[in-house]
This record gives structure tokens, C-alpha cells and sequence, in this order.
């Protein structure tokens, strides 16, 4: 009797615990073909504003992602197929080929994602094939909740209120550990590319840098182990969260979230884990706190489609004062501002594509509010470069800033003198990403721009030469 075939097509979800998409295929019964395609699109492409849609620091570590999770599939006995080109084409091709049955996939919900799988849906419907869609990407299930998505608050400390304490999350599903049933057709493995295939150069990690990151579903389990039972970091993760420097200051947990290498329900039910055997305290629940926002940032995607990416947001109300201007884009993204807080998380992100949230926040006002450039251009430069780029997550945080979101704050402005004295308050940060304005004492750190000519001479700064005038004088903000 011939057996029937399954393909399990790859996304955001480089992970065998709690797949959905992976075991509804393996419970089925038939022989499972994995499969990843490198879209040439997400890889070599560009954003509207001509960034690289995906910079080196991310290309790299989905390319480590992918490696591991080829690595842990074969250690059952399989492979994980690899493709570059359009994933619509490429599993459709292989569809043919060996005969599938079903592709199993876990449902992505923004534009660009949504349109691949319905071309992908409507190309195998044409062969009698068809997408059998999996959920698997946030704390909680759609069906669980209290209301439907369309109807979601769209306010986060509404949405808590009506989540938090009357739905239970669901425990992560286990990662499969019988071997898969050998293939009975021939199908090319595919070679895993490398970043220069998509034209970068070496990727260099920065000396400098927060945190190594690692990619994949191994890096990602070791990393949340070593942060709750490896070094109890987490019981003071609330006090820490706004650091700027160092490995343990935040969980480091976001890229691999980004690329499905680690579960949410699985960080969340360690967390109880760890709650029950060691501590409980306001720092273990604002890692929960933290994941409920990503939940709501996604079910806003959801809800509003492609709202969040437009410039008037999900309220619709463009402000008309915001330029599409390249130049003064241009000098925040080198980090020449003239700002030290702003400039060291500018040059952090380039070098290593990570930032803190601090500095997200920080650097997001300064373009929007202070410099009056479009949003939407931060917000893809910020897709490109980010290591743990999400598009609800980015897109969502970008609105909130922009004050065109579903839950903004009134006049959310951060004065940027003040956020650095004190989250910087010994200037170690701007040190560490500015070495040229390492002789500068600690009441000087954050206002170069008040500098005398005789105390450019006494620090060995020259403003204009080695460190630029500010943009904004820091005045603005004393």
C-alpha cells in the first residue's frame, strides 16, 4: 500500500518543542518531509525606504537556527529540506515531486507572510493539495479567549484585566521523540546558505557586545536555563531590565522568541517552575508581564491587519508635521547626533543588531519627536538591523512611540537628558559605544555640547571633528 506523504513547512517556528504544525504531522501517521525556504525576498530584498529587509547580525542567526534544527531532526532519523527562492514556488515544487498529501504549517498573520501562504494555499488547491494551519506562536490560543480577536481591547491594561486572571495558558506540547518513519522518494536536502550568499560580508561579533547570541533551539533552551536556574537572574529582573550593559540585565530571550527557536508557553511554565522550587516575587511576573505584551502587540496585528504599518497607524491620524527626511534619518542611524544616549544605542544597534528597550524607547522619541522624521522609517530601520526583529512587536512598539497606536500614552515623549542621567548615570554605557568621549567627567558625559573651547582642549575633543555638534542642544531638555 503506498504510504502518503506530509510536508512540514518551516517559519518562524525553528523549534521541535511545543510545534504544533510538527506533531499534528507526525500523529498523522505518514512519512513527514521538513522543509525551510530561505525566501530570496525576506533575504535579499528591501523595505520601501531601501533597507536590507534582513541585515547580517539576523541573517546569521537564523542561518545558526536553521543549522540546529537540521541537527536535532536528523538525531530522529530525518533532515530538514533547504530551499532559497519563494517559498510559494519551492514547496509547491516539492509538493509535486513527492506526492504530498498536506503541508502543515503554523498560521503567520501580517502581510507579507500572509500573502506567501495564501499564493502557497491557492497554488497547491490547483494539485488537490492543500495547507493544514497550526497555531503555535503566543501564550495564549485564540479560542480561549473571553472574546474574538475583533473585539480584542484595545487598550493593554484592559486586554490583562480580561486575560490575565480568567485564562489559563496551556502547557507547552513536548518535542517528538520517536524517530520518523523513513522516506520512500528522493528529494534533494538543499545546502544551507551562508550570509555572503546573500551579500554581506564576515559577520564580525562586536567585542563590545551585551550578549553573544547564539541561534536555535539548543542556544535557546541553554540560555533559559542559565537565566532562571543557572544564575537566578530573573528575581531581579524588574530592577535590571532598564540596564544598558552586561549579559543578565534582561532576558536576552526576544530573538529567539522572534524565530520560534523557544516557546512562550515554555518560558512562561518554567517560570512557574521556578516560582514553586526557588522564588516568587515582582521580577518573575514581569517576565509574564513582558510576554503578555508581545501577545497583545500580535493580537493587534490581528485585529487592525495592516493598520499598524501605515503611517496614521491604528488610530488613523497622520501627523502631518513628520518628513520623510533621508539626511537627518541618516545622521541618527551612524549615531551622529550629537546626543551621547542617543549615538551609543545608535552605534550598539549597527555593530551587534541589539538594543535595549531602554534605548528603543529612547532613540524611537528623539527621531519622531524631536527630529520630526517619519516613523515608519525608524521602524524599518529597525526591521532590518534588529537580531530579534518581530513584525507586531516592532511595528506595535513604533505606534505606541508614534502616538498612533491603539493604546498610547499622551504626549509620550522622553526627555533624553534625563533618561540618560539616569539610566547612564556614570556615563559607562556612552563610554563603552563612544571611546572618543572616554575623557569626559561624569557631569559632562551626556552635554558635550556645552563644552568650552578650553575644555575641548583639557579632554582632547574637538566638537565638529571628533565628536559632532548636537542637533538638539541639550539645553532642550536641562
Amino acid at each position: 500500500m503506498k504510504k502518503q506523504r506530509v510536508i512540514v513547512w518551516f517559519r518562524q517556528d525553528l523549534r521541535l518543542h511545543d510545534n504544533e504544525s510538527l506533531l499534528h504531522a507526525m500523529e498523522s501517521g505518514v512519512e513527514v518531509v521538513p522543509v525551510f525556504v530561505f525566501d530570496e525576498r525576506v533575504f535579499q530584498g528591501e523595505t520601501k525606504f531601501g533597507f536590507k529587509k534582513t541585515n547580517r547580525h539576523r541573517a546569521q542567526f537564523i542561518i545558526e537556527s536553521v543549522e540546529d534544527l537540521r541537527n536535532s531532526l536528523k538525531k530522529l532519523g530525518s533532515d530538514l529540506i533547504i530551499r532559497v527562492g519563494k517559498p510559494e514556488e519551492e514547496i509547491f515544487n516539492i509538493a509535486q515531486k513527492i506526492k504530498s498529501s498536506w503541508v502543515f504549517c503554523n498560521r503567520e498573520r501580517t502581510k507579507e507572510e500572509v500573502a506567501v501562504q495564501d499564493a502557497l494555499e491557492n497554488k497547491l488547491w490547483s494539485i488537490g493539495q492543500e495547507i493544514i494551519f497550526s497555531r503555535g506562536k503566543m501564550l495564549y490560543y485564540t479560542g480561549d479567549l473571553p472574546f474574538p480577536v475583533p473585539h480584542c481591547p484595545d487598550t493593554f491594561s484592559t486586554f490583562r484585566k480580561e486575560v490575565e486572571r480568567f485564562v489559563k495558558i496551556r502547557e507547552p506540547l513536548a518535542a517528538p521523540s520517536k524517530q520518523f518513519e523513513p522516506l520512500t522518494c528522493e528529494v534533494e536536502s538543499g545546502e544551507i546558505p551562508t550570509i555572503q550568499d546573500f551579500g554581506h560580508g564576515e559577520n564580525k561579533i562586536d567585542s563590545r557586545a551585551a550578549y553573544q547570541f547564539k541561534g536555535g533551539e539548543t542556544a535557546a533552551i541553554k540560555r533559559l536555563k542559565d537565566y532562571l536556574w543557572g544564575t537566578d537572574a530573573i528575581a531581579t529582573y524588574k530592577k535590571t531590565r532598564n540596564e544598558l550593559l552586561g549579559e543578565n540585565y534582561s532576558s536576552k530571550f526576544s530573538a529567539y522568541l522572534a524565530q520560534g527557536c523557544l516557546s512562550p508557553k515554555l518560558i512562561f511554565w518554567e517560570i512557574q517552575r521556578y516560582e514553586a522550587e526557588r522564588t516568587k516575587n515582582d521580577s518573575t511576573y514581569w517576565m509574564f508581564f513582558e510576554l503578555l505584551w508581545r501577545d497583545f502587540f500580535r493580537f493587534m496585528g490581528k485585529k487592525h491587519g495592516n493598520k499598524i504599518f501605515l503611517k496614521g497607524g491604528t488610530k488613523e491620524e497622520i501627523d502631518p508635521n513628520l518628513k520623510n527626511d533621508k539626511d537627518l534619518l541618516q545622521l541618527w542611524i551612524d549615531g551622529r547626533t550629537g546626543v551621547p544616549f542617543i549615538d551609543a544605542n545608535m552605534r550598539e544597534l549597527a555593530m551587534t543588531g541589539f538594543m535595549s528597550n531602554r534605548g528603543r524607547q529612547n532613540v524611537a522619541s528623539f527621531l519622531v519627536k524631536d527630529l520630526k522624521v517619519n516613523w515608519q522609517m525608524g521602524a524599518e530601520y529597525f526591521e532590518s538591523m534588529l537580531i530579534d526583529y518581530d513584525p507586531c512587536s516592532n511595528w506595535g512598539n513604533w505606534n505606541y512611540i508614534a502616538g498612533v497606536g491603539s493604546d498610547p500614552r499622551e504626549n509620550r515623549y522622553f526627555n533624553i537628558l534625563s533618561q540618560a542621567r539616569r539610566y547612564d548615570s556614570e556615563g559607562e554605557y556612552v563610554k563603552h559605544w563612544l571611546p572618543e568621549l572616554s575623557e569626559l567627567p561624569v557631569e559632562k558625559i551626556h552635554r558635550p555640547d556645552i563644552l568650552s573651547d578650553d575644555e575641548q582642549s583639557d579632554f582632547h575633543l574637538k566638537l565638529g571633528l571628533d565628536y559632532p555638534k548636537a542637533m538638539i542642544a541639550t539645553e532642550k531638555w536641562a
